[in-house]
């Protein structure tokens, strides 16, 4: 017999401790030496047929094991088609309310929220006189005789100073008017950090107002949808989720508007 056969033989036949560990840090144990599985595995050509079947086994383990912490949930990208839509809701009355929500939020911050209480955001204050809206140039001449303080002349219509009063006391801007005869006089206030925090948090409010009603023009209708009997379930699940997905647009659009505006009345530069 070839010696040095016999002695290879005697080297691939000599017993091997394999302990596997339940992470991805397996080990083999070779004579008491612990070796990394990544240096054991491209030598495994110098062991017998079983041991390399059964180290085969072992690597198959060792990847599972890796996988087995991954979650195989997935949300699944939902595509808007609106010739599918089309046969359900009205998708252009759908985009319409939401964008007439977007529309009112920056409405609400050009006239309620101004570092400044300038002759136009006070212009176009909404008050409230026997039922109806006017805006505040519609019932006072507006007169800035200087930087500090803003006149209101409304000898025209007296009868609309409590309103005009309670509308701009109400109107976020940080103002405190004081009535003269048909005079009222606001003066302007400085601009603190407490009066920028003031703002910012109504800030917030409005969003969250106008948050609010985009998924309430969403909500209704979903329940229109529920109501048609004439469509398959999977259709219906398709235009839900659609529909989902334009009010979700919608509501990152109007959560833009208020963190620029946010950055705006707190002062801060992007």
């Amino acid at each position: 017999m070839n010696c040095s056969l016999f002695n290879k033989s005697r080297i691939l036949l000599r017993p091997i401790n394999i302990i596997l560990a339940r992470n991805t840090n397996t080990l083999f144990t070779l004579s008491k030496n612990k070796v990394p599985i990544n240096t054991i595995i491209p030598s495994t050509s110098l062991l017998l047929n079983d041991n390399n079947q059964f180290i085969n086994q072992i690597n198959q383990l060792r990847y599972k094991s890796k996988d087995r912490g991954k979650s195989k949930k997935g949300k699944t990208k939902v595509e808007v088609n609106l010739s599918e839509l089309a046969e359900v809701i009205d998708v252009t009355h759908y985009e319409d309310q939401m964008q007439k929500c977007i529309h009112h939020l920056k409405e609400e911050y050009v006239k309620n929220l101004s570092l400044r209480s300038t002759t136009g955001a006070i212009d176009s204050l909404n008050v409230n006189l026997d039922g109806k809206d006017h805006t505040l140039q519609e019932l006072a001449q507006i007169v800035r005789t200087n930087p500090k303080t803003v006149i209101l002349k409304m000898a025209i219509f007296p009868q609309a100073i409590p309103a005009v009063i309670q509308a701009l006391q109400k109107s976020g801007m940080n103002l405190n008017p004081q009535q003269d005869g048909t005079s009222i006089y606001i003066p302007v206030p400085k601009i603190t950090k407490e009066h920028r925090e003031n703002l910012a948090k109504n800030a917030k409010t409005l969003f969250v107002k106008c948050r609010d009603a985009i998924k309430d023009v969403q909500n209704k209708n979903l329940r229109n949808i529920k109501k048609q009997e004439n469509i398959s379930k999977d259709l219906q699940h398709s235009v839900a989720a659609q529909i989902g997905v334009i009010a979700d647009k919608y509501v990152a659009e109007a959560e833009q508007v208020y963190t620029i505006k946010h950055a705006e009345l707190l002062g801060n530069k992007n």
